[in-house]
Order: structure tokens, then C-alpha cells, then sequence
């Protein structure tokens, strides 16, 4: 499997390890995938591209429908960012910029409800992690674009 999953969030904030609870499953049952998790997304992880032959970039998000979000993306030049706290599109950019091809590249977003800092995930994002894991399981056990174009939007 040439699959680099990109998963971040914080722990200590609620919902917003909804990414790191993902990035657990995928680490237990799909040990193929290449898996990179942090507290946010970086110019630096364009570097993880490289080479791969998908990407899955998963996270929580603010006003996201429920149960999640599933949908392709590509690099989007003129983003406001600075080095850190990078949209999925401007790491694709900065891919391109260095001359990175980047993979077909899909984003996972699951809603959230509860950020603050010491909280628990909240007791709806747990729910739609079951359903996000199921994802994840029928994208990682077919590892093609087109499959994965297929549930896009869905």
C-alpha cells in the first residue's frame, strides 16, 4: 500500500482529537499505510507526499455536516497561512512549489462540537468516529483513486 494518511489535532481539546482517534485506528488495523499525525499541518509535511500514490488527510471540523465530509481536494495557491496551521490545499501547494508531485489527495473532516482545552471528544463525535473508522476501512482496503473518487461527495 503507497497511502500516506495526514492526520492531526490536539488531544487536550475536545473534538479536536477526533484526527489523533482516527490516526489510532488506522495505526491498529492498517499498519501498511504511512502515517503521519501531529498537532497541525505544516509546509514541512508536503515532504510526505513524495513518493505516494494517495493521500487521506483527516481532521474535526467547525460547522462541518454531520456525520462527516469526504471529498477530493488539490493544491490552492493564495491561501493566507503562515509556517504553520496549513489548510490540506496549501500543503499540496507548497508540494508543488518544491517540486513534490502530489498523490490524488482526499480530505476526511468530521464535525465537532466541544473544544475546550481538558475536554473529552464529545459524546456525537464519538458516534461519527465509528462511522469515519467504517470509512476508512472500505478506503484503505481498496487504495485507488477512482474508488476513493467514487465515495467523494457521498
Amino acid at each position: 500500500m503507497n497511502v500516506v494518511v495526514l492526520a492531526w489535532g490536539n488531544e487536550a481539546r475536545g473534538d479536536d482529537g477526533i484526527g489523533p482517534a482516527l490516526a489510532a485506528h488506522v495505526e491498529a488495523h492498517w499498519p501498511a499505510a504511512a502515517l503521519v499525525v501531529d498537532d497541525q499541518l505544516q509546509i514541512e509535511h508536503a515532504l510526505d507526499l513524495k513518493d505516494r500514490s494517495l493521500a487521506l488527510f483527516i481532521d474535526a471540523g467547525h460547522g462541518t455536516p454531520a456525520p462527516y465530509r469526504f471529498y477530493e481536494t488539490s493544491a490552492r495557491s493564495g491561501l493566507t497561512h503562515t509556517s504553520h496551521a496549513l489548510p490540506p490545499e496549501s500543503v499540496l501547494d507548497v508540494a508543488r512549489q518544491i517540486g513534490v508531485s502530489a498523490p490524488p489527495s482526499f480530505v476526511l473532516c468530521i464535525p465537532g462540537e466541544r473544544w475546550g482545552l481538558g475536554e473529552s471528544l464529545s459524546e456525537a463525535a464519538e458516534e461519527r468516529l465509528e462511522l469515519a473508522r467504517a470509512l476508512i476501512d472500505r478506503l484503505l482496503g481498496e487504495p485507488d483513486a477512482e474508488s476513493w473518487r467514487s465515495l467523494a461527495g457521498s
